[in-house]
């Protein structure tokens, strides 16, 4: 490559180096890159160059040439001479200098190559930027700030020459006038001195040991003069910034005696300049090395400065720390750098200043003092030791401070001083006890507003932090432990440190373990001794109420009871065992469970019962009575917690229980009674509990108590008629009612038996009646509160609980029970319908189930009315997914719905098995069903699921109870159940038919009961039900009918006569039922049980058939139609004639009634023959469309469909639905066949006539493939077609159809073509013997006047000659006269499939094509020339032939015409379609096998090589895999090996080729083994660079890059480089940015710079990469 050859390609890449596209621009700097690492001396002069004559260059494009040099010298900074070296740094410096205007980006980078440079020619760099930095002349920007940056990068190569530069420099700082020079010199002085101070660290490295300090300090100082009088007050404030640190880092170089001078000056500037500047990390950095060198003078300069200094840096470290900001990080940690200098100078004077800070200033204040306390207590411990007692003292006030930042940082404190003693002290306490009562902080409700502040600290954090640092001194810090045991124990009883139970409790355990293990005889706490600490009774009450709920504050309820066991011998010693062995059997039930799993009724009475074996342990009457009497005084501190409150009342209970006091169990009473909140639900409960408790040992005492209650002032005071009329809120009295109606229901319930029946009617229920109703003058009123009415039901309930335990061991009659009966009807008659929101109905009902075991026994009207009353209050209940409408207090959520829901239905279950349970009969049976039988049918899902749900249950409920004690008892009304519930087995609903199907098998248990078997018998046929249930979900009507069939046979032979009736007459009315699936049932039973058990409808059949007539059209579901429709066929056989010749004049289309009965039709297999040869001789004979023209459409016609050939294609269609048609379908198939093939191409793109709605759909019925949508012709003769061959049993043909899309191809006019070659091809495969006779039917279409039968015909019988079949059936012959014939037709696609046909015969027929090669080839041949044929679909299918049959031919046969067929395909390698290009690729390849020894074939693969491998990237992925194979069969007959090896590994089909490695490599063989052919190939290549395809560009560029790349010196002469160069930098300018990173990259692979000197032989040539 000559030198202008290289300098075009170099500028061609420079001039690329700017454009538009950033991909573009990599590539070409990585070029540019890549030649200049190759060949730098060679490469670096073009860019010099080229720099020099563009003056007038964009900035970014000079930039990016500059960079490329920098990374040029970067990386071959060795290999380049003196002489380069220095012309590069003068053409840096020109262009670092040539603007006066500073430049950022060109400058900076031109100043980049100045320092690459100098980290290895130092020397040259300083002769050059010192020749730019003359005295008494101001330099450039870029000339001070590249002397910076070399001082930075190369300090012991710089050093050297500081003392002049800075000699030279100082003047200079006097001429500064302008702010950015300003900047630059402080930059530089700043750099300067860094470089200074490292290299004086590190004298043993350095080259010049003998520099000191004083070297410079006098420089240094001069030049801080000039910077701290004149710059540091510029109004810039970068300048300012750069001064800044400019002379914090002088300072560091300054002689002392300067120094000194110069603080009292430069400490107040520097502190003057935090009110100026926002950025103040270089201010604290700079005041930080100011003060470190101060450090090392007298300390009395600093002492005298020590107010200002304080001060702002107390300002300082208050400014918030934005940690997402490194800035304001490095400037915190500077600054208390500087507290740290000052602690050493003065630390008295500094403490006191900071704790007078800590006392008297605001939040920001504060925690700016504490950050310093806490950083001075760590890092200056020997100092602060002897002012532990004033640092105590100081953070009261603090403790006080409700911001949570400042809290934060006290407990930051906390943590630092208690390592270092501090909490040992006086005051010590105090700071403990901050730090638990904020290790109980709620958390805060941030919803509505955002934390701005980013040091936001919220109560979860803070209480995060304080709960960690109390873990941590009670395990790492061990001088605590005395300190934290026992006192620690203070905090668990008040109520304000309730919530951090969890970390006090969990402390404790470790402390306490630590001292048991130990063995110190502190593990024992004598609470007698310890008075600041709570009794062991209120600390017992504490945990054991904390641990009933033990999942609540985090997970109180484990820690609670690990300290309980801890503290157990110092609470009782008697108590040890006890807890010991009991505690860890509760921590395991814990552990084993969640919030959510746990059961709360077996936990709360797990914790009652150890409760109660604690004071059987103690034994001791007096701490029994204390404890309770601690109970009684911690009651008011759960008022916020009611539920645990509610625990603490059955607590005492319990504990009233072991008191022997009867003074002190009244008294207890009193106090529950009188202080008790009764408004509130929880809390009721809980009193009556307890109460009930305590009544069980004091029963007299307790009853006394309550009537003693109810006639105190707390009852009068609201007494009266004005009392009444009072507003509904002041309803308190009301609420003491509620809590005494319950409390007497527990009283019944845990009194002893021997004493409570005789209480029941004389106090309690006497009582209960007094307070729930009220006489106001003289009149009985009865209130209308729902708190005092839930509370009635709950007594009522427990009470009748109580009887019913009572009445087991003796008679009693309840005299009351019909009474209480009636009032609890009425409550629910009471409640909305439509709304369920308090729990009324399921404590009604559970009180209702409880009376109906008592005696005496409700009549039957009143068993009707509570049945009813139930039933009609929750079966009609919304569903639970519905959102109750009560009001807005009443509203609940989902899960409280959810349980309320449970708790109801369950409530009726239980009261229907009760009622179910007094009278076990058939008819008690029916009482239920009667009521459950209007709920069964009801359209709601939720009320049919409920109902018959429910009726399972009681019939279950019957089963197991049912005791038959006379055999002539029978189960007469089992076929009126059966009628109701057979229907429901197929509710859309899945609960309700599976409900249903488990009632059925137990009704005909029940009937074996009744027919004498024992309950233990095993019915085989009632056992194998659930199976046939089964078969009620199959989604096949047929099984679901065959199902339901052999159900009513089963129930057929299990009833009676007398039974059977009912059954009948209640399943026809289920033939009405809204639910088609239940119909279906309905009608199936019913058919089964007449067609079993009757038989007399004989005359009745024109009354059937009109009903099921109007039955169908009501009908939308087609299995039931399909089930009426078999009865229709019945009734239809003696009159099929009459319902013929009605169906055929129907409208089009076919309603489903008319579909049905053409189905029906289908079972009569001897006229279902006579219809279909009927109806086949139509449609041949039918003209199948009109063309009508439209105005509006400039070309052609529209066709329309005729009427009577699309209303015969749809009546074959319905009555080939019948499976039993096959016969006659069999007989006639080939004429069927025929028809409906030619009808499938009449009807490709012709439309329904006007009066025919397009847009109607019809039931789909086809039994395969894909539904089609709306009524349209062709689709119509497209599901004939399929089930004719579902009928012909050709399924496999359907199915593969399917799997192709084939019946979707054959819908559309452009694809149809192909999709009735699929058909063929399907038919050839599966169904060959019947083709012979299908052939000579479709014969005559060939000629037909109508274009879309002949291209129908003929493109079938073209694919069947690529089978097979057409040999075996002796079929070619005829088959190729046939489509050489059609070769004239004036259709192009008809000629198309003809030449298709004859390429077939290769692949069907191959030993035939030796016997007609002349013809096949002259024909396929001829394809190739067709003149009209635009789309090249002759030319394709042309070449495609020939690619087959050349398969078969031997070279004789071809010779002749190989040229030819050459020069004809050489022109479609590069056609605009991807399947003709692919096709003259392949045939290429198969033409090689007659290619050897044929010098024209060879010429000719040379021709069409490049092409090939330029194709190997083609966007076609087709067109690829097609020239891999062609490649691997044409280049063997080149004669080279080395490439067809090559091409046999790498051109693998299946996978991804590496473009670039394999040209890379190719080329390399190709210029060893072609070098003549080079030069034609690279011209060759040039013509691709204007290819239409942007891959092929992109690939002929590489392809160029690579061959030049590769090329040996010698051959270059012969190359036209100039041609080459050019034709790349054309597709530098390429609109595809892909073309022009490619032709970049293509110029980064050149290798030679020069003409070859010398030649040498092919065998020494330089192939290397």
């Amino acid at each position: 490559m000559e030198e202008s050859d290289i300098e075009e390609a170099s500028q061609a890449l420079i001039e690329a180096a700017n454009d538009r596209d950033p991909m573009v621009q990599e590539q070409v700097r990585k070029s540019m890159l890549t030649l200049g690492k190759r060949k730098p001396d060679r490469v670096l002069p073009i860019f010099q160059n080229y720099l020099l004559k563009h003056p007038k260059l964009p900035v970014a494009h000079r930039v990016a040439v500059l960079q490329t040099i920098e990374l040029i010298l970067l990386s071959r900074i060795d290999e380049i001479g003196c002489l380069r070296v220095k012309s590069i740094v003068s053409l840096a410096s020109d262009e670092m200098t040539r603007s006066k205007e500073v430049v950022p980006d060109w400058q900076q980078a031109a100043s980049n190559i100045l320092v690459a440079v100098g980290n290895k020619h130092m020397g040259d760099i300083m002769e050059e930027m010192l020749s730019k930095f003359q005295p008494g002349v101001l330099p450039h920007f870029f000339v001070v700030q590249t002397l910076a940056r070399l001082a930075h990068s190369n300090v012991y190569g710089m050093v050297p020459f500081l003392s002049a530069i800075l000699t030279t420099m100082l003047p200079m700082l006097g001429m500064a006038k302008q702010d950015n020079m300003k900047w630059v010199f402080s930059f530089a002085l700043s750099r300067f001195s860094e470089s200074i101070v490292e290299y004086l660290a590190n004298l043993d490295k350095a080259p010049d040991p003998t520099v000191s300090k004083a070297t410079f300090s006098g420089e240094i100082y001069a030049a801080y003069d000039i910077l701290f009088c004149n710059w540091l007050q510029s109004r810039e404030s970068k300048v300012r910034l750069t001064v800044t640190e400019a002379l914090g880092a002088m300072t560091l170089l300054m002689a002392r005696d300067k120094l000194e001078e110069q603080l009292p000056k430069l400490i107040p500037a520097l502190l003057n300049l935090y009110k100026k500047t926002p950025d103040h990390y270089i201010i604290s950095k700079s005041l930080c090395q100011v003060l470190d060198a101060a450090a090392s003078t007298d300390g009395r300069l600093l002492r005298a400065l020590a107010d200002s200094l304080l001060l702002t840096l107390h300002q300082q470290v208050s400014l918030p720390v934005d940690y997402n900001s490194p800035g304001t990080v490095k400037n915190h940690n500077e600054i208390l750098r500087c507290f740290s200098i000052l602690a050493d100078t003065f630390p008295d004077r500094l403490v006191i200043f900071v704790l007078q800070r800590l006392e008297n200033g605001g939040e920001r204040n504060r925690v700016g003092s504490l950050a310093v306390l806490r950083h001075l207590v760590n890092t200056s411990s020997s100092i602060m030791d002897t002012k532990k007692g004033l640092i105590v003292t100081s953070l009261r006030l603090p403790l006080l401070d409700t911001s949570n930042k400042v809290k934060k940082k006290v407990v930051q404190v906390i943590s630092a001083i208690a390592h270092h003693g501090y909490l040992e002290l006086e005051g010590g306490d105090m700071l403990l006890r901050f730090m638990m009562l904020h290790c109980a902080l709620p958390d805060a409700c941030h919803q509505g507003r955002s934390l701005s502040d980013q040091e936001e600290v919220t109560n979860e954090a803070l209480r995060n932090i304080c709960e960690k640092t109390l873990h941590l001194l009670a395990t790492t810090v061990g001088r605590m432990e005395d300190v934290l045991w026992p006192a620690l124990l203070r905090y668990l009883t008040p109520v304000q440190y309730a919530d951090a139970t969890v970390p006090l409790c969990s402390s404790l355990v470790l402390l306490g373990n630590r001292k048991r293990v130990t063995g110190d005889p502190g593990y024992i706490v004598d609470f007698t001794k310890q008075d600041s600490l709570p009794s062991p009774y209120s600390i017992m009450v504490r945990l054991w109420v904390n641990a009933s709920y033990p999942f609540r504050s985090r997970g109180r309820g484990a820690p609670s009871l690990r300290l309980l066991a801890i503290l157990a011998p110092s609470i009782q010693p008697s108590l040890e065992e006890l807890w010991t062995t009991e505690v860890p059997l509760l921590l395991n039930l814990l552990e084993e469970s969640t919030v959510d799993t746990l059961n709360r009724r077996t936990w709360e009475q797990s914790l009652l019962k150890l409760l109660s074996k604690t004071l059987v342990a103690v034994m001791d009457a007096g701490w029994c009575c204390r404890l309770v009497s601690e109970m009684s005084l911690y009651l008011p501190t759960y008022n916020g917690s009611l539920d645990e409150k509610s625990f603490l009342y059955k607590c005492m209970g319990v504990t009233l229980q072991r008191c022997c006091d009867s003074g002190v169990v009244k008294e207890q009473l009193r106090i529950i009674l009188a202080t008790a909140c009764h408004s509130e639900a929880i809390e009721r409960e809980g009193v009556a509990k307890g109460i009930g408790l305590c009544a069980s040992n004091h029963l007299d005492d307790t009853l006394a108590k309550l009537d003693d209650f109810a006639r105190s002032d707390a009852f009068r005071k609201a007494s009266g008629i004005l009392g009444l009329l009072k507003d509904k809120n002041d309803g308190d009295v009301e609420k003491m009612k509620s809590t005494l109606i319950l409390s007497y229901g527990y009283i019944a319930l845990h009194a002893p038996e021997d004493k409570v029946l005789g209480r029941i009617d004389s106090q309690i229920l006497r009582n209960i009646s007094k307070h729930f109703s009220t006489k106001v003058l003289g009149m009985k009123v009865e209130t209308k509160d729902l708190t005092l009415k839930i509370s009635l039901l709950q007594s009522v309930g427990l009470i009748a609980q109580a009887i019913g335990a009572c009445v087991r061991r003796q008679n009693y009659l309840f005299a009351r029970k019909q009474e209480l009966v009636g009032g609890l009807m009425d409550i629910i008659k009471a409640e909305p319908a439509d709304v369920l929101v308090t729990s009324v109905r399921h404590l009604a009902m559970t009180a209702c189930a409880s009376l109906v075991n008592l005696d005496p026994a409700l009549t039957e009207t009143e068993t009707c009315g509570v049945l009813q009353t139930c039933l009609n209050s929750v079966l009609g209940l919304p569903p639970l997914e519905v959102v109750d409408r009560g009001e807005e207090d009443e509203s609940l959520d989902l899960q409280q719905r959810q349980g309320l829901y449970a708790e109801t239905f369950s409530a009726l279950e239980d009261l229907l098995g009760r009622l179910l349970s007094r009278n076990l009969t058939p008819d008690g049976l029916q009482s239920i069903f009667k009521h459950l039988e209007v709920w069964m049918g009801s359209e709601l899902d939720h009320g049919r699921e409920r109902a018959v749900r429910t009726a399972t249950l009681v019939l279950d409920s019957y089963l197991h109870n049912l005791a038959v004690r006379q055999k002539t008892t029978t189960f007469h009304n089992i076929g009126a159940l059966l009628g109701r519930l057979v229907p429901r087995c197929t509710d859309r609903c899945s609960a309700v038919s599976w409900a249903a199907g488990e009632g059925l098998r137990i009704l005909l248990r029940i009937q074996l009961r009744y027919e004498g078997f024992p309950p233990e018998h095993r019915d085989a046929a009632v056992d194998n039900l659930p199976t046939l249930y089964e078969g009620l979900r199959n989604p096949d009507p047929a099984a679901l009918c065959q199902t339901c069939s052999h159900l009513a046979e089963a129930f057929s032979r299990r009833l009676t006569p007398q039974q059977v009736g009912p059954l009948i007459l209640v399943l026809t009315e289920g033939l009405r039922d809204p639910q088609p699936s239940c119909c279906l049932v309905s009608g199936v039973f019913l058919n089964t049980l007449l067609m079993h058990r009757g038989g007399r409808l004989q005359d009745l059949v024109p009354e059937i058939m009109g009903a099921l007539h109007l039955g169908l059209q009501a009908i939308s579901e087609d299995q039931v139609k399909t089930a009426v429709a078999h009865s229709i066929l019945t009734l239809a056989s003696q009159h099929l004639q009459v319902v013929i010749d009605t169906l055929i004049s129907y409208p089009l289309p076919y309603d489903s009634s008319t579909c049905d009965m053409w189905m029906a039709l289908g079972g009569h297999s001897a006229l279902a023959g006579h219809i279909v040869e009927t109806f086949t001789e139509r449609l041949v004979a039918m003209v199948p469309y009109t063309e009508k023209r439209d105005p509006a459409l400039r070309m052609g016609a529209t066709k329309v469909a005729t009427v009577q050939p699309l209303a015969v294609t749809c009546a074959l269609r319905e009555i080939m639905m019948n499976g039993q048609i096959e016969a006659a379908v069999t007989e006639q198939f080939p004429r069927l066949f025929v028809a409906l093939l030619v009808r499938m191409g009449s009807s490709v793109g012709v439309q329904l006539p006007k009066d025919i709605c397009t847009g109607a759909t019809r039931p789909e019925k086809r039994p395969s493939g894909k539904v089609l949508g709306a009524f349209d012709v062709c689709g119509m003769a497209l599901e004939a077609m399929q089930i004719l061959l579902v009928r012909a049993q050709l399924d496999e043909v359907l199915k593969t159809l399917d799997l192709q899309e084939g019946w979707a191809k054959m819908k559309e006019p452009q694809q149809f073509i192909d999709g009735i070659a699929l058909l063929a091809n399907a038919m050839a495969t599966h169904a060959g013997p019947r083709l012979p006779a299908i052939i000579q039917h479709l014969y005559p279409t060939l000629t037909s006047i109508y274009e879309c039968q002949r291209t129908t015909a003929t493109a079938f019988l073209s694919e069947l000659l690529n089978h097979r079949v057409a040999t075996e059936m002796m079929m070619t012959d005829s088959l190729m006269k046939s489509m050489i014939a059609r070769l004239a037709d004036p259709c192009g696609a008809v000629r198309m499939l003809a030449i298709r046909g004859l390429g077939n015969i290769a692949t069907g027929s191959p030993e035939k094509v030796i016997k007609y090669a002349m013809e096949l080839l002259a024909a396929l041949s001829s394809g190739m020339e067709e003149s009209d044929d635009p789309s090249k679909r002759i030319a394709l299918e042309a070449m495609s032939g020939l690619s087959k049959v050349l398969l078969h031919l031997n070279k004789n046969a071809v010779r002749m015409l190989l040229v030819y067929i050459l020069m004809k395909i050489k022109p479609f390698l590069e056609s605009e379609y991807d399947t003709v290009r692919c096709a003259a690729v392949l045939l290429l390849g198969n033409l090689s096998k007659f290619g050897s020894g044929e010098p024209v074939f060879r010429d000719q693969i040379h021709n069409v090589l490049m092409s090939l491998l330029l194709h190997l990237s083609d966007p076609s992925p087709d067109v690829v895999k097609a020239c891999k194979l062609t490649l691997q069969e044409c280049v063997p007959l080149l004669g080279s090996k080395l490439i067809a090896t090559m091409f046999q590994n790498h051109l693998y089909e299946d996978r991804n080729l590496h473009y670039g490695e394999f040209i890379n490599d190719l080329m390399k063989y190709i210029i060893q083994d072609f070098p003549g052919m080079l030069n034609f190939y690279h011209t060759t290549i040039l013509q691709f660079f204007k290819s239409t395809w942007t891959q092929v560009r992109a690939s002929a560029a590489m392809f160029t890059g690579f061959l030049l790349g590769n090329l040996p010196r010698e051959f270059y002469p012969h190359m036209n480089i100039g041609n080459i160069i050019n034709g790349l930098i054309q597709l530098l300018g390429d609109p595809d940015p892909t073309v022009r990173a490619k032709a970049a990259e293509a110029m980064g692979h050149f290798r030679h710079f020069h003409p070859a000197s010398g030649s040498g032989s092919l065998k020494e040539l330089d192939v290397s990469a």
